[in-house]
């Protein structure tokens, strides 16, 4: 039976139009599946799929979301994190879908981004934010000593260094942030060699906004990401020590920003 499939054109390109089409016709699809995304049941044959291929250094792995929850979409992972992902597909873990490309490739086991959503004021108005801050000191690929990268590798990758929340940081090119059915889902940077976007950074399930924060980046169609190194920002439970604590990091110089155009609604 045909089956309810979106196979984008980077993934076709990438396995092919004959698989593809087999795909499509229902010959290696799945019915049933578990998202790759919020990792609750789908069924192909009742509701819209998105083929999503993880592709690693070596090998590659085709899993299925909800057309809902992400695009049909090539990204990119280690071959480590597509070990991972092999296991969670196969339920031999929990939870799932937790791929980043680079700066994150170079942190050690142990370390894992936090993310925090909130409302920042800037000039008078209110923006939706994203503030990420790692558990621990991230080294730059290659190297073994010890130190923490994690500013200058976001640097590169054109984020700018804050000294004051006075003005919107400009729009960085390439990335964006990624919210489906009001949940955010990922933030992507742009694939190698001018590819297909990538994530940097996916929830191992998406997580919940508040109805300000959506309705924020509904209406600027672009999200301010910040980012601090360990230590410098902390779990606040409240957007006013947020923003403390922001101004802090600004302030000892331990804080980048970007605006991220919004993908998704």
């Amino acid at each position: 039976m045909p089956r309810m499939l979106d196979v984008s054109d980077a993934v076709r390109a990438e396995i092919g139009d004959e698989e593809a089409d087999r795909l499509l016709a229902g010959e290696n699809a799945p019915g049933s599946y578990d998202c790759t995304s919020c990792r609750t049941p789908g069924d192909s044959e009742q509701e819209r799929t998105s083929t999503v291929l993880f592709i690693g250094d070596e090998t590659a792995v085709l899993a299925f979301a909800h057309a809902s929850c992400l695009p049909s979409q090539v990204v990119q992972v280690t071959e480590e994190q597509l070990r991972g992902a092999v296991r969670s597909i196969s339920g031999d873990s929990v939870g799932g879908g937790a791929f980043a490309g680079e700066p994150q490739r170079a942190v050690p086991e142990q370390a894992v981004l936090g993310v925090t959503s909130g409302l920042v004021l800037i000039t008078g108005e209110l923006h939706p934010a994203l503030v990420v801050e790692p558990t621990a000191p991230i080294v730059r690929p290659g190297t073994t000593g010890v130190g923490d990268d994690f500013l200058p590798l976001l640097i590169e990758q054109g984020f700018m260094p804050l000294v004051e929340l006075t003005a919107v940081p400009p729009v960085l090119h390439g990335w964006s942030v990624l919210l489906a059915v009001g949940q955010l889902h990922a933030v992507l940077q742009p694939g190698p060699n001018g590819g297909q976007p990538v994530a940097w950074w996916q929830a191992h399930q998406p997580l919940q906004v508040t109805d300000g924060w959506r309705a924020a980046a509904n209406k600027h169609q672009q999200v301010l990401m910040f980012a601090a190194p360990v230590g410098s920002i902390g779990r606040q439970p409240r957007e006013d020590l947020l923003r403390d604590a922001l101004d802090r990091a600004a302030a000892l110089g331990r804080l980048v920003a970007a605006t991220l155009p919004l993908a998704g609604t």
